[in-house]
């Protein structure tokens, strides 16, 4: 039995973002403005003051860290219109 790559990761791989107030660096991934994938190292995790208070929690700051990140165009969102993946909020619907 073969494994299949997952292809999602081949146009739009995992990115490394660093929260600007604790400077724990994660991978990241936006299908959308409204879905970000996040993968959370070890020493990430242990970085980040957010998470030491409740594990299944989310961190505001690296939230915002990763706003920003896609709005300067760090990070490629995946369903933009234009294909450029940096034009911020998609207006597709417009």
């Amino acid at each position: 039995m073969t494994v299949r790559q997952d292809e999602r990761l081949v146009d739009g791989p995992l990115v490394p973002v660093r929260c600007r107030r604790c400077a724990a660096e994660v991978l990241v991934r936006k299908s959308s403005w409204e879905q970000t994938s996040i993968q959370w190292t070890a020493r990430a995790r242990a970085a980040c003051p957010e998470l030491a208070a409740d594990p299944y929690e989310t961190c505001p700051a690296l939230r915002s860290s990763i706003q920003e990140a896609a709005l300067i165009g760090s990070i490629k969102v995946m369903d933009e219109c234009d294909g450029d993946g940096h034009a911020g909020p998609s207006t597709c619907d417009a």
